[in-house]
């Protein structure tokens, strides 16, 4: 059966890894909707080579509108166009693969659609989770595409809660694991070399600082029910083993593949199958050293301040993911020091006071502000009053 399929954020890593999974499983899906935010000419050789019914681009393009023009495909611009091609009547599976909280809306949008949601996204469930999982309805509307949760889903699928005593998510450690230096004086440039893994620049500063981890916590507990005290983090260099579980006898069952994303976003868009993926076999004679060692707190910050959030609840998530987003920007452009990261996100959660169970006007109320919040504080923190500050 030919599924259709609808990717949002078609011209980042992962809805390019995306269309190769489509493209190394045709005839199995068809493309119906394709949107991104930047990268016209990518998107304009996309559209060209999958043929959708719509796209939308975050902005006027002519290149863009002529591949449209070629194809035949309905060209819509901004917001609304990521909101239609989410919920595009002709398509039964989304895989929305946008970054940051802009991605809440529209996994909301296609769920409520009746639509199946590969979902890349984490911040929908950081910052929205009770919203998503209500819309959601069951589990098989949900997969998810990060590779732990990929593996974790992978595992828990046929077990009860109540045989899971606890699980851990592995981390790289990203690209300062073994940075022996002055953290205060790391650039972009070091932060995104990742030793392992081929991301996106938010995402990969987010692995460096250990916030992904952090993220990710929260978007365990939502997916698998799980309580928050009962997910943990651990450091593992190879990145081929992506989930660890505890089982009530006390034994452990772990998860392994290639650190690859192929691989996960393959699981999400085929499942309940497992299909032949267009990776090498994991074979055990390749596996010599695997190595796991204990997550240090005071080196990466960013993991107890999104448990921090975690335990608040409410907007509080909504708010910490928003301090993290902005004062990574601002690390980007060189405005502000790598550790300063974890003083901004800090300050705003001590700023704000929570609103449990949000509605989504409210998430989005608290996300404006904490970005406001966020962008004043990092101009501070840029100034040395926080100079002391140590991951």
């Amino acid at each position: 059966m030919t599924r259709s399929l609808a990717i949002l954020g078609s011209t980042g890593s992962i809805g390019r890894s995306a269309l190769d999974v489509v493209a190394h499983l045709a005839p199995r899906f068809r493309v119906t909707a394709l949107a991104a935010r930047t990268s016209g000419s990518v998107l304009a050789e996309q559209v060209r080579r999958f043929r959708p019914q719509i796209v939308a681009f975050g902005s006027e393009d002519p290149t863009v509108a002529q591949a449209c023009a070629e194809v035949g495909a309905a060209l819509i611009a901004g917001e609304e166009g990521i909101g239609a091609v989410a919920v595009h009547p002709d398509t039964d599976l989304m895989l929305n693969g946008l970054v940051g909280a802009v991605g809440l809306a529209p996994t909301l949008a296609a769920l409520e659609a009746g639509k199946t949601v590969a979902l890349a996204n984490k911040e929908s469930l950081v910052i929205g989770g009770h919203l998503v999982m209500a819309a959601a309805g069951g589990p098989d509307r949900l997969i998810p595409v990060d590779s732990e949760h990929a593996s974790l889903h992978c595992v828990l699928r046929q077990r009860e809660k109540r045989d899971i005593r606890g699980l851990w998510l592995t981390a790289s450690g990203g690209a300062l694991r073994d940075y022996r230096g002055d953290l205060a004086r790391v650039t972009p440039e070091q932060a995104l070399a990742h030793p392992t893994w081929a991301m996106g620049r938010k995402i990969t500063v987010d692995s460096a600082t250990m916030m992904n981890k952090g993220l990710e916590i929260i978007e365990a507990h939502f997916l698998f029910g799980l309580p928050i005290e009962s997910i943990d983090v651990i450091l593992h260099a190879q990145s081929m083993v992506h989930c660890l579980v505890e089982l009530g006898d006390g034994s452990v069952v772990a998860h392994l593949a290639w650190p690859d994303m192929r691989g996960p976003i393959q699981y999400a868009l085929t499942y309940p199958e497992l299909c032949p993926t267009a990776l090498p076999r994991l074979l055990p004679g390749g596996l010599d050293t695997l190595t796991f060692k204990p997550v240090s707190v005071e080196r990466y910050p960013c993991l107890a301040l999104a448990r921090r959030a975690a335990a608040t609840g409410g907007t509080a998530l909504a708010v910490m993911n928003a301090a993290n987003e902005i004062a990574v920007e601002s690390f980007l452009a060189g405005a502000l020091a790598f550790t300063g990261i974890p003083r901004v996100i800090d300050r705003v959660l001590t700023a704000h006071t929570a609103m449990p169970a949000p509605t989504l006007e409210a998430i989005v109320a608290a996300d404006r502000w904490a970005r406001r919040e966020a962008a004043a504080a990092a101009e501070t923190v840029t100034t040395g009053e926080d100079s002391e500050w140590k991951l």
